[in-house]
C-alpha cells in the first residue's frame, strides 16, 4: 500500500511538471504521421506522369537547377517513378529544393526552406526541440520522454485492478460514456491510457534512441546480446590515382543503378572533398526507411567502396541488432506496416496529447473537493 502511495505520489508530480510537453509532443506527433499523404495532395508538382522516354542525366538536371539558382551548388539529386527529380542545394545562408521533370528539365518548384514558412517543418520544429534552440529544446524533450516512459509504466501499475471480478473488469476496461463529467474524464484518463500504453511505450522508446546515446547503445546490447552499437565511418575515395572528380561518372554510376533497381528511389550525394566516396541511397520500400541500402562508391574509379554501421548490409541480409536500429524510425512515425500502423500511431499521439489534460482535470477536481 506505500509503495503504491509513493508511486501515485510520482505519477501525479512527474505528469504535472511534464504535461505541457508531453501535450506538445502528442499533438505535434499526430500531425506529422501523414505528411507522405498530405504533401502528395496539396503539392502537385511533386508528382510527373510517367513518360517513355530516358531521364535526363544527373549533370544535366544540375547545370540546369544551378542556372537557375546562381550562385548556389548541389548537393544531391534524387529519381523516384512518377516522382519530380529533386536536387538539395545548401550551403552557407541558403538551403532549397529544386523540384524538375526528369525528362525535360523543365522547373516545377523551388522551396527556400531557410524563409518559406512550411507547416510540417514548424510541426517537426515543435516536436523535436519544443521551437527552441536546439541546445535547449532537445534535451528538455528528451528529458520528457523518459519521464513520460515512467509515467506510463506508473500509470500501469495504479490501474492494474485488485481482483478479476466483473464490478473491477467493467472499471478497468470500459467507458462510461452516459457518467457526469467527472467520471467520463477519470475513465479517458486510465482506459484510453491503458489501451495507448503499448504503442506509446514503443513511440516514446524510439524517440529515446534519438534523445540519448546510453538509451540507442542499450538497445543495440539487447538485441544484439552483448555487442557495442557500431560507429558509423564512411569510407573515402582513392586520392593517390585522383585528378579531379568527373561528372560524368555520377551519370555513368545513375545509369548502372537505374537499370539495376528502375523502381525505387535513388538519391545520390556529390562528394564534398577530394578524399570523400559518393554516397548513394537506394529506397527499396518508399515511405519507408528502414529498407534503405546505403552505398559507396570512390569519386574517380568508380569502384564499389565499403562502410561501417548498421546500414552497411540489405536490410533482408543485415543482422537481428542491425535491422532493429535501422527500423527505429519507422517504428517512431507509424510508417513500418504502411497505412494501418499510421492510423495507430495517429490515434495513439491523439492520446498521448490528451493524457496530460485529462490527467490535470482528475487532480484539480480533486484539488476542489479537498478546499
Amino acid at each position: 500500500m506505500v509503495i503504491k502511495k509513493i508511486i501515485h505520489w510520482l505519477h501525479l508530480w512527474l505528469g504535472l511538471a511534464s504535461g505541457l510537453v508531453v501535450l506538445t509532443l502528442g499533438l505535434t506527433g499526430c500531425l506529422y504521421v501523414f505528411i507522405n499523404e498530405i504533401e502528395s495532395v496539396t503539392s502537385p508538382y511533386q508528382t510527373v506522369a510517367v513518360q517513355d522516354k530516358p531521364y535526363l542525366l544527373p549533370s544535366q538536371l544540375i547545370n540546369m537547377a544551378e542556372e537557375n539558382l546562381s550562385g548556389k551548388k548541389a548537393k544531391y539529386i534524387s529519381y523516384q517513378k512518377g516522382k519530380a527529380a529533386y536536387i538539395g542545394l545548401y550551403g552557407a545562408g541558403y538551403s532549397l529544393g529544386f523540384y524538375a521533370d526528369p525528362y525535360t528539365g523543365k522547373q516545377l518548384k523551388v522551396k527556400d526552406y531557410l524563409h518559406d514558412f512550411n507547416f510540417f517543418n514548424f510541426v517537426l520544429n515543435g516536436h523535436m526541440s519544443l521551437w527552441l534552440p536546439p541546445g535547449i529544446g532537445r534535451p528538455i524533450v528528451s528529458y520528457s520522454t523518459l519521464i513520460f516512459v515512467i509515467l506510463l509504466i506508473s500509470g500501469i501499475v495504479l490501474w492494474w485492478p485488485k481482483n478479476l471480478k466483473k464490478t473491477n473488469i467493467d472499471k478497468s476496461f470500459k467507458i462510461k460514456w452516459w457518467a457526469k463529467i467527472r467520471r467520463l474524464n477519470y475513465d479517458l484518463h486510465n482506459v484510453l491510457g491503458f489501451y495507448a500504453a503499448i504503442v506509446l511505450l514503443v513511440l516514446a522508446c524510439t524517440g529515446l534512441v534519438w534523445g540519448f546515446q546510453w538509451f540507442a547503445k542499450s538497445v543495440y546490447w539487447t538485441a544484439s546480446g552483448g555487442k557495442a552499437l557500431p560507429e558509423f565511418i564512411a569510407p573515402l575515395s582513392d586520392t593517390l590515382t585522383a585528378s579531379n572528380f568527373n561528372a560524368k561518372n555520377m551519370d555513368k554510376l545513375w545509369l548502372n543503378l537505374h537499370d539495376k533497381y528502375p523502381h525505387d528511389i535513388i538519391y545520390i550525394f556529390f562528394p564534398e572533398k577530394k578524399s570523400s566516396a559518393i554516397q548513394v541511397n537506394v529506397n527499396h520500400q518508399p515511405g519507408m526507411s528502414h529498407d534503405t541500402d546505403l552505398l559507396y562508391y570512390d569519386q574517380y574509379s568508380l569502384q564499389r567502396l565499403s562502410g561501417t554501421g548498421t546500414f552497411k548490409e540489405p536490410f533482408r541480409e543485415a543482422a537481428f541488432e542491425d535491422q532493429v536500429s535501422r527500423l527505429n524510425y519507422d517504428l517512431h512515425t507509424g510508417q513500418v506496416l504502411g497505412l494501418p500502423t499510421k492510423i495507430l500511431a495517429f490515434c495513439a499521439s491523439l492520446i498521448c496529447a490528451s493524457l496530460p489534460v485529462t490527467g490535470f482535470c482528475i487532480w484539480w477536481g480533486k484539488r476542489k473537493k479537498k478546499l
